[in-house]
């Protein structure tokens, strides 16, 4: 994630860079990472500042205008009331994670570059990353990143913008923050095995527990052990294409986690099975083995199977 190039570039919702790392380069470069969380992101956008950054990429006079009321028309609440919006974009609009990211390119990528070109980061719309190689440096880099920031016209959230430190095996070092999350994954020290089989600490993402609680809910919304009408065939169209998205998404760096969330899917399509058939209802170990029967016709039916998780 310490990636050799900035935050260059636009897209509609955000850009993420980050180098390929070789696997002779150590993945991680810097000791310590700023977690930046911005205040009400969507809520406090300046228009007069929003409009300028727009200007920067058109000079279309009908696209300047629409965005312009766009961004001045009223909000009508639940009670039928209207107010006046001086300042914001709405959250969930169709133009906001555009207008979003142009304004943080120019307020923060371009900034970024001229006053810290050594200073690497990797930003998501408003997630921003910020590698730092020692903690003075993050002080420093911090204080001007808040004073950037109040300039126009937003801040940084108190509790959630912290400075971490990589800390793990070849790092010892003490201090009281030492994990962050960044788009869905946590970061921190995991216990793995070097080649020769020698355990030790080291630096490593994981699906994050707030990801692995939204998969939870989405799953039981399915309330596939109720599905008794459909096949198992069709059960398997219902599930496969999110839990394909979660597999590739989630799935290319440590997958314990992930694996053991695919495992209680299997024990939901047990539940599905004692549901379907009568004679299973109280037989789970003959279940099981039916279960176990469809995938050896057919391992490629669900795809968490494909990636090794069996039934």
């Amino acid at each position: 994630m310490c990636g050799e190039r900035h935050g260059k570039g636009l897209a509609g919702r955000g850009q993420v860079w980050v180098k390929e790392v070789s696997e002779s380069e150590p993945r991680w470069r810097c000791d310590w990472v700023i977690d930046l969380d911005i205040k009400g992101f969507f809520d406090n956008l300046d228009h007069k500042l929003l409009l300028r950054a727009v200007k920067k990429h058109t000079d279309e006079k009908w696209i300047l205008m629409y965005i312009e009321r766009w961004l001045k028309a009223p909000i009508e609440d639940q009670e039928g009331q209207r107010r006046e919006r001086r300042k914001g974009t709405p959250q969930g609009g169709v133009i906001s994670p555009l207008l979003a990211n142009i304004f943080l390119h120019h307020v923060f990528d371009k900034w970024m570059e001229k006053e810290f070109p050594a200073v690497e980061f990797e930003r998501y719309a408003d997630d921003i990353i910020v590698h730092c190689k020692s903690q003075t440096q993050a002080e420093y880099v911090l204080k001007r990143i808040e004073e950037r920031m109040k300039r126009c016209g937003l801040g940084t959230h108190p509790e959630k913008t912290r400075i971490v430190y990589f800390q793990d095996s070849n790092r010892k070092a003490e201090y009281r923050e030492t994990e962050f999350t960044f788009l869905g994954y946590t970061y921190r020290a995991r216990p793995v095995k070097s080649l020769r089989g020698r355990g030790f600490k080291s630096f490593q993402p994981e699906v994050s527990k707030k990801a692995l609680k939204k998969m939870v809910r989405e799953v039981r919304k399915m309330r596939l052990h109720l599905r008794t009408g459909i096949s198992i065939e069709e059960i398997g169209e219902i599930v496969n294409p999110k839990i394909r998205g979660w597999i590739c998404y989630y799935g290319r760096f440590t997958r314990a986690r992930l694996k053991y969330f695919l495992y209680n899917l299997n024990i939901r399509l047990l539940k599905w099975v004692r549901h379907k058939y009568k004679k299973y209802r109280y037989r789970i170990e003959a279940a099981k083995r039916w279960l176990k029967s469809v995938y050896n016709s057919n391992p490629r039916l669900f795809a968490h199977w494909s990636f090794g998780v069996k039934p």
